[in-house]
């Protein structure tokens, strides 16, 4: 009777043990998440950061002033417009229209 009554303390304390077990290593993870937090968040800000100012230099370089700055440098000489002869047009019904 007094084996039974250990064997099943024993069962009970090793469920218990096994029960604090897992509930302290969800909470370990939880705090290691809530630590990474804030640096997940400056990445996150840096990033949108950098973002702008890159839409920024992509603006400024699609600008027309700097296009045309850029067509009167030597090494776009050879750059012309086409004539109006060489510039085909699609009326808009074909053009929507998906290939078949």
């Amino acid at each position: 009777m007094m084996k039974s009554l250990l064997f099943r303390l024993g069962c009970c304390i090793a469920v218990f043990a096994f029960c604090l077990y897992s509930y302290l290593e969800a909470q370990n993870r939880l705090t290691q998440l809530k630590i990474r937090i804030p640096e997940v968040d400056r990445e996150i800000r840096l990033i949108r950061e950098e973002n702008r100012r890159l839409s920024y230099e992509v603006d400024e370089f699609l600008s027309p002033a700097h296009l045309i700055e850029l067509a009167h440098r030597p090494e776009f000489s050879h750059l012309k417009h086409p004539l109006l002869k060489d510039v085909l047009t699609v009326p808009e019904a074909l053009a929507a229209t998906p290939a078949p």
